[in-house]
């Protein structure tokens, strides 16, 4: 029993050790009248656990809420998912595509563009570009 444990934990370590983590952050844009401030940039900031070349996943920060995300590379640019954590999750989902640029040794600044997968109570489903920036450890 004790060489199980011995083997799982070695297995995970080694697992934690190859992989890689990121933090990332979107800079949103202030409302009509507020000015620009840090909260542009840490309102929506967030970790990922990034378990092979194609799959990151991990938690952001969304206002007060905490959403999951997930990120699947392609050759070109990547495709992601972010959902709230409570019982809209469905309802509330976003998926989008996106593109990494190498500004610095492992900061990225990252463009995207998302969409609600259902449209509002108005019936609106519309898209949002955004400015992020990633930093891969």
């Amino acid at each position: 029993m004790k060489k199980m444990f011995l083997t799982m934990a070695l297995a995970f370590v080694t697992m934690l050790s190859s992989a890689q983590f990121m933090v990332i952050t979107t800079i949103s844009q202030p409302a009509d009248s507020v000015e620009w401030g840090m909260s542009n940039v840490t309102d929506n900031m967030g970790i990922g656990y990034k378990f092979n070349d194609k799959m990151t996943v991990g938690v952001v920060k969304n206002g007060d809420a905490i959403d999951l995300w997930g990120r699947y590379d392609l050759n070109f640019a990547w495709i992601t998912m972010q959902a709230p954590t409570d019982s809209t999750m469905m309802d509330n989902m976003n998926i989008g595509v996106g593109y990494s640029l190498n500004v610095w040794n492992e900061l990225y600044i990252e463009p995207s563009y998302t969409i609600p997968m259902k449209s509002d109570s108005e019936g609106n489903r519309e898209g949002k570009l955004k400015i992020g920036i990633a930093y891969r450890f």
